[in-house]
């Protein structure tokens, strides 16, 4: 129900790599946060231990009611709402002190009612952190994203709303970086064939089966061929002020 290679399993070692980039934000993100917390889209609760001790109040939001209920049964203290979103429903202005949002924004068809909408629901003073991936960085299309973004485009969308950013990026060292590239030359090896440029005329529910099974047997090729997938930690990653070559935007934004 959910072993799509989007929803990276920490248990899967092919997986590992982009499991320790997206824990690697939750925990840059557990020294920053405090207070009420808001994470929209908490998924599989990957970074949930991370944050729930990091905050004096933790809100889970998720379309997945069937998770959520997991996760509730787990963490008893916490609070969980199960929601499609935009908007969000029933939670008023001004009630959290931070929100966060990991790899989400991408899916999300109103990016503009999304922003608006943390925006309001954010204390005066209260801080967003987004994650999502730099587009200049993608292999590929993504058939389970909306839209991918570059640097300026994100932001751009931000300051609509609001004025105080502070715009950074998640990096990977040698070791990262030479998995990313062993990547790049498998997915090239395979789009060659696409001479139709298919992989952008299609309409994404014909790509996400092919996607996903392509997708699976090269993290399993790389993981036999080279190692580095298997020994990618989530130190091997760290946040610079370099966006334009980052491989997820970690975008901070005060109300």
């Amino acid at each position: 129900m959910f072993s799509t290679t989007e929803i990276t399993s920490n248990e899967i070692a092919s997986d590992n790599p982009i499991h320790q980039r997206l824990f690697f934000a939750y925990q840059q993100a557990a020294k920053l946060t405090k207070g009420n917390l808001l994470e929209i889209g908490c998924g599989v609760g990957r970074g949930m231990e991370v944050m729930i001790n990091s905050c004096a109040h933790y809100t889970g939001l998720d379309k997945n009611e069937d998770l959520l209920t997991e996760l509730q049964q787990i963490y008893q203290h916490a609070t969980f709402i199960h929601q499609n979103i935009p908007p969000l429903y029933n939670l008023e202005d001004n009630t959290f002190d931070w929100v966060i949002t990991f790899q989400v924004i991408e899916h999300i068809q109103n990016d503009d009612l999304f922003i608006k909408e943390i925006y309001r629901v954010l204390k005066p003073g209260g801080k967003v952190v987004i994650t999502t991936p730099n587009k200049k960085l993608s292999l590929t299309r993504n058939p389970w994203h909306i839209r991918e973004y570059f640097p300026k485009e994100l932001e751009n969308l931000l300051k609509k709303y609001f004025n105080k950013l502070d715009l950074k990026g998640i990096h990977g060292n040698e070791k990262v970086m030479g998995y990313y590239e062993e990547n790049k030359k498998s997915v090239r090896k395979v789009m060659k064939w696409d001479i139709l440029n298919l992989q952008y005329i299609l309409p994404a529910s014909v790509l996400k089966i092919p996607y996903d099974i392509m997708n699976r047997r090269n993290r399993k090729k790389l993981l036999n061929q080279t190692g580095l997938a298997a020994e990618i930690v989530s130190n091997d990653y760290f946040i610079a002020n370099d966006v334009e070559n980052c491989l997820d935007f970690f975008y901070i934004a005060e109300k």
